[in-house]
């Protein structure tokens, strides 16, 4: 989890940074739909590589995918320490139960 600590760490000071030498920069300055498009991408191509059966190419797509989603939380200024909690309230919770409370 430390891992994506820095991470967020380092995507925030990036967001600051000038758009022509940093990704970070770059896609904050086109702004969300362009991020959130940019996130569900690299979701498909995580689903594609887990159909595949690519091992090594699931790992690399999935880090796309976590990279591109704290990207997305953090134009929405959600931190990871939120979903964090979100996720702490729903354990031991079952997913049928969880997603039926959310329906009513």
């Amino acid at each position: 989890m430390d891992t994506l600590f820095r991470l967020e760490n380092t995507i925030a000071d990036r967001r600051r940074a000038d758009a022509a030498t940093s990704y970070v920069a770059s896609l904050s300055a086109r702004g969300l739909p362009v991020i959130a498009r940019k996130f569900g991408e690299e979701a498909v191509e995580a689903v594609v590589a887990a159909l595949a059966q690519d091992r090594g190419e699931l790992i690399g797509e999935a880090a796309d995918v976590l990279f591109h989603l704290l990207v997305m939380l953090a134009e929405k200024d959600v931190t990871l320490n939120e979903v964090m909690a979100e996720l702490d309230r729903r354990e031991g919770v079952s997913g049928l139960e969880e997603k039926a409370s959310r329906s009513s």
